[in-house]
């Protein structure tokens, strides 16, 4: 299984991120990756530095657990667990692309808070604001449970604070300073990443 979860990690990254960027530059001319350098330890660098190890530590993790190099936690390896996980990080993984295609020419990595790209509200973003946070978690989620060692728990929890850090530290005050009124009203009903959780109240 932990083959597998390396197979479908390492496919799941190429895919959502390295052929998702070739065909934005394709299609626009423009990569979509933006580039930042916050200052060392404000809540953007963290969430950099998180995000970064939780990715490179999601391909690490499985591969040392297939070559035998990391423990399992015992009451976590279940073929049931493992099967379901097999499952869930597909669904994520595909979740990731389909939500990267429903921007469009808005697709961005990271943030130029110079730029302003029309705001996406309509179909899955209708329901959850960050969509593509969202199936990430997910498809770490998926990896963790067909690999559950002592060091791929730790790279979800990096994913997931990295993802918070993002989105509260950098995403949301760009989108608020970007959109103003129609991004407050955007937020008053849709969910962050889940639907109707963690909506905001627009301040009259």
């Amino acid at each position: 299984m932990a083959w597998l979860a390396f197979g479908l990690y390492l496919i799941g990254v190429l895919t959502a991120f390295g052929l998702r960027t070739w065909l934005h530059k394709r299609r626009t001319g423009d990569t979509g990756h933006r580039h930042s350098h916050p200052a060392a330890g404000s809540a953007a660098w963290w969430a950099q530095i998180l995000l970064a190890v939780g990715l490179l530590g999601g391909l690490a993790a499985p591969l040392l657990d297939a070559v035998g190099a990391l423990d399992p936690v015992p009451a976590l390896v279940h073929p049931v667990i493992q099967g379901a996980g097999l499952v869930v990080g597909v669904l994520g993984f595909a979740s990731i692309i389909a939500a990267q295609q429903a921007m469009g020419s808005s697709w961005r990595i990271g943030v130029d808070a110079g730029e302003r790209t029309r705001l996406v509200t309509g179909g899955v973003f209708g329901v959850v604001r960050n969509p593509i946070f969202t199936a990430m978690i997910v498809a770490v989620a998926g990896i963790t449970a067909m690999t559950p060692t002592w060091a791929q728990i730790p790279v979800l929890l990096a994913v997931v604070a990295g993802i918070e850090l993002q989105v509260r530290a950098v995403e949301e005050p760009y989108l608020r300073a970007s959109h103003g009124n129609t991004y407050r009203e955007y937020v008053e009903g849709t969910g962050r990443f889940v639907p109707m959780i963690s909506q905001m109240r627009v301040r009259q």
